[in-house]
């Protein structure tokens, strides 16, 4: 027998929505008939993708990667040796990196060439849509502009790919057999396997899957050994289970885990989505599509509609995707061309950013990294078990921390209810169910819209959509069912942590 289950009234985007009915585990949407809806709905789809179509027709794919570090007047502090805590020195890292990643991670060029073959792959899905969110606007009722840059239609389902298929060919190029990874929400280790699978590589992963199994079939299908983090398999990781069993891990404690198996196997190099700086570099990809003029017939996705963005959003947790966006609009910041405000959004369970210490920490649990300056909660933090996978790690990429804290960009915490009511609002107005990550831009892309609303301001607001969440569907079970809660941190938790990190003089 049905049983009706009572949502919060502010999930609801529209009053046709009256009644939610589960049979056995089904949950069924009932809705009043609504010409309108269903109109403004089907073409939300459909208009979506005839952009996509029309965006692929008439924008280039950009030939070359930026980067940031070139155009700043204050670099960024280096990175120490976690033993003798001196720089490090491109010797240091050839255990972990390819050549061509370490001279990447370090270069002070302002454009790095795309590979031939990276450009050829990036076709099978990029350039990537850049969509104006209307009927999001139609339904905040705000005088704002919102536009997205939509990175779910890549293999894998987001924005990692970006940086994992040039990481492979660089592996592969060098005669490397096997390359190891740690994902938190799967979106980058499904994305590493996929690019593995390209150029012949084995790959293995350690990844937290209970809460998205089917991402860890989408790793086995690309041919990845995916096995549980913390695991049995590492030092590092028996250390985690012997302190604590029911340990749910962390990226932290994943990288520990790849970094220790790429450490003790000659035939092994390491890979990460996201903090090094040479995968910001490659994500650069998604800002330049927006901005960057190229050859004829080349046509800015913001150009064509006539706009420059006075806000950009994007999610946070180790800054890739945030920085794929943002990074090429600082640059023209920094020559006076534009001045929008550059505004990160984090969890509130994990708000490295906003409430952790500018300081000198390991980016793993185990302290096998490098030591790199960076906004952290300490590396022994393990975050609350928020849906957002992604973004469950302690510290911020360092050089997103170094512009935050030289005043580029601004940055906030939402909890993740907030989120996941803008994901629902998002989803049945453009169409597109978000993964749980972007849902924080999301979040905070409507605060901003309603500011304008009580303001009169028609602001340009441009925001990261760094990928769908076709494999989150438990967690909007969750909040449809009214069971999703806002987590926080114990601040004793997080000042135990930051009792551990290293003091660097």
């Amino acid at each position: 027998m049905a049983s009706q289950l009572l949502l919060p009234t502010n999930t609801f985007t529209n009053s046709s929505l009256v009644k939610v009915f589960v049979t056995g585990d089904d949950l069924t949407l009932k809705r009043k008939p609504n010409h309108a809806t269903r109109v403004s709905y089907g073409f939300s789809l459909r208009a979506n993708a005839a952009l996509i179509s029309s965006h692929r027709s008439s924008v280039e794919v950009p030939r070359q990667w930026y980067n940031l570090v070139a155009d700043l007047s204050v670099k960024p502090p280096p990175q120490l040796h976690p033993k003798t805590f001196e720089p490090i020195k491109p010797d240091d890292l050839t255990h972990l990196f390819p050549n061509e990643i370490i001279k990447q991670e370090e270069t002070l060029e302002r454009f790095i060439d795309i590979p031939e073959e990276v450009l050829e792959i990036y076709k099978l899905w990029r350039p990537t849509p850049l969509i104006r969110a209307k009927r999001l606007e139609k339904l905040l009722q705000t005088p704002a502009r919102i536009y997205f840059k939509y990175e779910g239609g890549s293999p894998a389902g987001s924005h990692k790919p970006n940086s994992a298929v040039p990481q492979a060919y660089y592996n592969a190029k060098e005669g490397v057999k096997n390359v190891v990874t740690e994902t938190g929400a799967g979106q980058w280790g499904s994305s590493l396997a996929f690019a593995s699978s390209l150029f012949g590589l084995d790959c293995e992963v350690a990844h937290t899957y209970q809460q998205k199994p089917y991402r860890r079939l989408m790793m086995q299908t690309w041919g990845a050994k995916v096995h549980r983090s913390p695991s049995e398999l590492t030092e590092a990781g028996r250390r985690i289970l012997q302190a604590d069993p029911s340990s749910t891990g962390s990226l932290g404690i994943a990288i520990s885990e790849a970094v220790e198996v790429a450490s003790r196997n000659e035939d092994t190099k390491y890979c990460l989505g996201s903090v090094f700086n040479h995968v910001l570099l490659h994500q650069t990809v998604i800002g330049e599509e927006c901005i960057k003029p190229g050859p004829e017939p080349y046509i800015k996705q913001m150009e064509e509609y006539g706009e420059t963005p006075d806000v950009i959003i994007g999610c946070t947790g180790g800054g890739s995707n945030f920085a794929g966006l943002s990074f090429p609009y600082i640059r023209e910041k920094l020559k006076g061309k534009i001045n929008p405000i550059i505004r990160a959004v984090e969890p509130s369970a994990c708000p490295s950013l906003t409430k952790g210490v500018y300081a000198y920490d390991f980016g793993d649990t185990a302290g096998l990294t490098p030591l790199m300056k960076m906004h952290t909660l300490g590396h022994d933090f393990i975050p609350s078990r928020i849906h957002s996978g992604g973004l469950r790690y302690h510290g911020m990429a360092p050089l997103v921390s170094h512009i935050y804290d030289q005043g580029f960009m601004e940055a906030i915490s939402i909890p993740q209810t907030e989120c996941f009511q803008g994901a629902i609002q998002f989803a049945r107005t453009e169409g597109i169910i978000p993964a749980p990550e972007p849902t924080h831009a999301i979040a905070a892309t409507i605060r901003e819209a309603l500011r304008c609303k009580e303001t009169g301001e028609a602001k340009v607001i441009l925001m990261a959509m760094c990928g769908h969440g076709h494999f989150d569907l438990a967690s909007y079970e969750k909040y449809l069912r009214g069971e999703l809660v806002d987590l926080s941190f114990s601040e004793e938790k997080i000042q135990e942590s930051l009792s551990k990190v290293p003091l660097v003089v």
